[in-house]
C-alpha cells in the first residue's frame, strides 16, 4: 500500500506524518519504526524530495525530509553520503531557503561517521563549491571527531591545512574555521588562527577577535582590551562623503579621480563584503 501523492512504501511512509520537527527536543530513535539498511533508497528519495521540500508549511509532510535524514544518519548509511552532499549544495545555494539542512546535515555525516571523512574532505578542499556548503563540511568533520574522538587528530590536521589557506579565503569562510577548531580545542591551530587574525583575514563576528579566542583556550582569563562591537566593524556605515559620492554618480557620468576614485573602491568593497556576509546568514 502506498502513500499518495508521495508513494513511499511502509515504515517509511510514517516519516510523511510524524511530526513537526520544530516540537522535538531530540531526535527520535528512528529505526524503532523498522527502518533498516533496506530502506536507504527510499529515504534517500524522500530526503531530496522537492514535492516535499515544498509541501505547505503548516504541514506535517514537509518535515518528512528532515525525518529521513535524520533517519539515515542513525543507519549510518555510506551510500547516503553523495546524495547528501548533493541536497547540502542546493540547500546553500538557495538563499532564502530555511538551514534546517545546513543545520542538520552536518550531524547526519558526524552519525554515518569516518566513513565520511574523504567524501567531506573532498568537498571542503573544493573552492568551486558555495562558502555556505563548505562551512557546514567543516562542521560536519567536526560532528565526526565528536562522535568519534580516535578521528579527532586527522580531522584537526585537516581543518588546519584548509586554515593555512586564509588570505585567499572568504573572512567568514575562516571564522567558522576557527570555530570548529576551537571546538575541538585544537591548541596545535593556535599558531595559523593568530596569523590569521593578525592579517585581518577573519569575520570577528563569529569567534570573536584574537583575544577572544584565547580565552576559549584558556591562555587568558579575562580581556586586556574593551570589547569591540563586531558588527558594527563587520558593516561600518558608509561614510556621508562615500554617499554624495555615488549620488553625483548617478547624476553626472564621469571619470571619478583622487577622493572620489577612492570612495567608489570602497563602496564596491563594501558591497562586496555584504554579499558574502549574506551568503553565510
Amino acid at each position: 500500500m502506498t502513500n499518495e501523492p508521495y508513494r513511499y512504501s511502509p515504515p517509511v511512509d510514517r516519516l510523511l506524518t510524524y511530526g513537526d520537527c520544530r516540537t522535538m527536543r531530540e531526535w527520535p530513535d528512528y529505526l524503532q519504526l523498522g527502518l533498516a539498511s533496506e530502506h536507504v533508497p527510499e529515504l534517500i528519495r524522500m530526503a531530496a524530495d522537492e514535492d516535499l521540500h515544498f509541501a505547505d508549511s503548516d504541514s506535517l509532510e514537509v518535515w518528512a525530509p528532515v525525518h529521513a535524514w535524520r533517519a539515515l544518519g542513525q543507519l549510518r548509511a555510506e551510500v547516503a553520503l553523495k546524495p547528501l552532499l548533493e541536497l547540502l549544495e542546493r540547500f546553500a545555494d538557495d538563499i532564502k531557503s530555511d538551514d534546517y539542512a545546513l543545520d542538520e546535515l552536518p550531524e547526519v555525516f558526524g552519525l554515518i561517521g569516518r566513513t565520511a571523512l574523504p567524501d567531506l574532505t573532498a568537498y571542503l578542499q573544493d573552492d568551486e563549491h558555495l562558502d555556505r556548503a563548505r562551512i557546514a563540511a567543516t562542521s560536519a568533520l567536526r560532528c565526526v571527531a565528536e562522535h568519534d574522538p580516535a578521528t579527532r587528530d586527522e580531522i584537526v590536521a585537516i581543518l588546519l591545512q584548509q586554515l593555512q589557506q586564509f588570505d585567499v579565503q572568504d573572512e567568514g569562510f575562516n571564522g567558522f574555521l576557527i570555530s570548529d577548531l576551537v571546538d575541538l580545542k585544537a591548541q596545535e591551530a593556535l599558531f595559523v588562527i593568530e596569523q590569521a587574525f593578525a592579517a585581518g583575514a577573519v569575520d570577528e563576528m563569529i569567534m570573536g577577535d584574537w583575544e577572544d579566542v584565547q580565552i576559549k583556550f584558556g591562555l587568558k582569563a579575562e580581556r586586556e582590551t574593551p570589547r569591540p562591537n563586531y558588527f558594527l566593524k563587520s558593516f561600518p556605515p558608509e561614510p556621508e562623503e562615500l554617499l554624495q559620492a555615488v549620488a553625483d554618480e548617478t547624476k553626472r557620468p564621469r571619470p571619478l579621480g583622487g577622493k572620489a576614485a577612492k570612495n567608489e573602491k570602497a563602496k564596491h568593497k563594501q558591497a562586496k563584503k555584504t554579499r558574502k556576509k549574506n551568503r553565510k546568514k
